[in-house]
């Protein structure tokens, strides 16, 4: 049965999660990112925001199973990539830094990975499907910060 405090611990991490979001946001594309030569793979902008909503409700909620748990471990790299994550909006879309970006989000893509196998090794299946889709989809945003850094002066 869940308790009203589970449901206050819920609210904080959708909340916590929707704050990194939201400073993201606050780096939006623009014409700088309009101009640069990307992959004809590229989704279309408006892909990105309907696609990252869905992925931070299941980052949220991931967050919640983790910390109503004790493997330190985990919550130390659910942490981390939540930080790369934020980090990496700064980086790419507000400084324009694709190089730092492309560190950035390997590490982020890094960190994804190692929270799922520590996951999966203690039985944790729902934070390995919550976590998964996030994973695919910041492996693709790699391969096209890494397009983009190589085929883009400065």
């Amino acid at each position: 049965m869940t308790s009203y405090r589970d449901y206050l611990s819920l609210i904080f991490f959708v909340l916590l999660v929707a704050a990194v979001a939201a400073s993201g946001a606050t780096f939006l594309p623009g014409a700088w990112y309009a101009q640069l030569h990307k992959p004809d793979w590229t989704p279309p902008n408006w892909f990105f925001p309907f696609i990252w909503t869905i992925l931070y409700v299941f980052i949220a909620i991931a967050g919640w199973l983790i910390f109503s748990g004790s493997i330190r471990l985990l919550k130390m790299l659910w942490i981390t990539q939540l930080l790369l994550n934020g980090l990496w909006s700064w980086l790419f879309f507000g400084l324009h830094r694709t190089g730092l970006g492309l560190l950035d989000i390997i590490a982020m893509l890094m960190s994804i990975a190692a929270l799922i196998f520590v996951a999966h090794r203690h039985c944790k299946t729902n934070v390995v499907r919550l976590m998964t889709p996030y994973l695919l989809w910041v492996a693709c945003a790699a391969v096209l910060n890494a397009y983009i850094f190589m085929f883009n002066p400065g």
